[in-house]
């Protein structure tokens, strides 16, 4: 477990904090990544959304059908 505390800074009218690097390759977070965040009332959690299964059978096909658009009619 990667434990760190962080400050917490002004951005517009909100706060954030950055989170570092090793953290973000530990959990496979990219920039454009949509992240879940919820609180169980004491404690700040943020998970990556994963694609569900069927989603990612669906970006293969249409993979598929992109990369030999002149074999499927």
């Amino acid at each position: 477990m990667i434990k760190k505390i962080k400050k917490l800074s002004a951005v517009g009218n909100s706060l954030g904090f950055t989170i570092d690097r090793p953290i973000l390759e530990l959990l496979n977070i990219t920039k454009d990544a949509a992240v879940d965040v919820k609180t169980n009332g004491e404690a700040l959690i943020i998970r990556p959304v994963r694609a569900s299964r069927m989603d990612r059978v669906i970006a293969a096909a249409d993979g598929l059908i992109d990369a030999h658009e002149g074999t499927f009619p």
